[in-house]
């Protein structure tokens, strides 16, 4: 063989070799999308794996609760999202019909879930409560999930659908938790109604691009190139949004009302260096609360009396 020809072959067979890695990292990422972004591929048991929350110390507690607030009045209701999904709630009008706290669930979640143990505080203060199925989850139609970019804007419809219910002169606190409180961080930076008068985020992350980087990294010790950025491809064809597109310690810039943060310093899954980063970039009155040994969104179990009273820090300063 000349060494034309040699030269020829040996280029052929890498050429071979990077087509067969390209389409097998491209093949890795369709997978890794499939898992994470569509609805009936993201599993709630695999999300309580990787989060690593031992939640059966509290369910006594929280299946207690959970029967007490089903047992108060309540009503399904739907609205519609800006791009056409029926999206679902479960609401229950409290004493206080012009204080309204709406509850953003967490990542696989559901409304009725993340914030059954937490129901006690704002029942016994009289709060109407208003727990949506966020896009692709629970009730909601959807077959992508939103990660908070999406949901963001949901968010708005629900607080335009409160303050039609409940009236002019309401008062709204905005609450969620994991990617419920990256959703309500997102949306500090939109135009909220006059009506929205705090914000808490619990263990609440940057962007989608940033946690599943955290997550490619610390749990499957995998790089993220190329895989987020094919992902990222991906789901701006199929979703309609990048995963950076919104950042929460972006949004948080143009904030201009009071937000309490609160992370656990033992969370793995979202880790409390973005809690950090979005209260260092935050414009508006802030508060944070870091909760010592509490896993992902253990937060309010691990030190109720701490949490609790952060929360009346807030309220009092912003709920008349």
């Amino acid at each position: 063989m000349g060494k034309e020809a040699f030269l020829m072959s040996k280029l052929g067979k890498m050429t071979a070799l990077a087509g067969i890695l390209a389409t097998a990292q491209i093949g890795e990422a369709v997978y890794f999308y499939r898992r994470t972004m569509k609805r009936n591929n993201a599993k709630v048991e695999r999300t309580i794996k990787m989060a690593g929350t031992d939640w059966n110390q509290y369910m006594e507690l929280i299946q207690a609760r959970k029967e007490s607030l089903l047992a108060q009045p309540h009503k399904e209701i739907s609205i519609q999202s800006e791009d056409g999904l029926k999206l679902h709630a479960t609401y229950f009008p409290g004493k206080e019909h012009k204080k309204v706290v709406i509850c953003f669930h967490g990542y696989t979640s559901h409304g009725m879930s993340d914030f059954i143990g937490i129901s006690d505080y704002y029942r016994k203060r009289g709060y109407s409560m208003l727990h949506p199925d966020a896009r692709a989850h629970g009730k909601s139609e959807g077959e992508y999930i939103g990660f908070g970019c999406l949901d963001r804007k949901d968010a708005l419809r629900w607080i335009h659908w409160v303050i039609k219910q409940c009236g002019e002169d309401v008062q709204i606190l905005l609450h969620g938790i994991s990617m419920g409180g990256a959703t309500v961080l997102m949306a500090s930076g939109l135009k909220l109604p006059e009506q929205v008068k705090g914000i808490v985020s619990d263990c609440g992350f940057t962007s989608p691009k940033e946690v599943f980087t955290h997550v490619l990294h610390s749990m499957y010790h995998l790089p993220a190139y190329p895989l987020i950025p094919i992902t990222d491809w991906i789901n701006q064809k199929k979703a309609g949004y990048g995963m950076d597109e919104c950042n929460a310690k972006r949004e948080v810039r143009k904030a201009n009302i009071p937000i309490l943060l609160i992370h656990g310093d033992a969370d793995t899954f979202v880790p409390s260096k973005m809690c950090e980063e979005i209260y260092k970039n935050c414009a508006s009155q802030k508060t944070k609360l870091i909760v010592k040994g509490a896993a992902h969104a253990e937060s309010y179990y691990k030190d109720m009396e701490a949490y609790e009273q952060a929360l009346n820090k807030l309220i009092d300063k912003v709920i008349d």
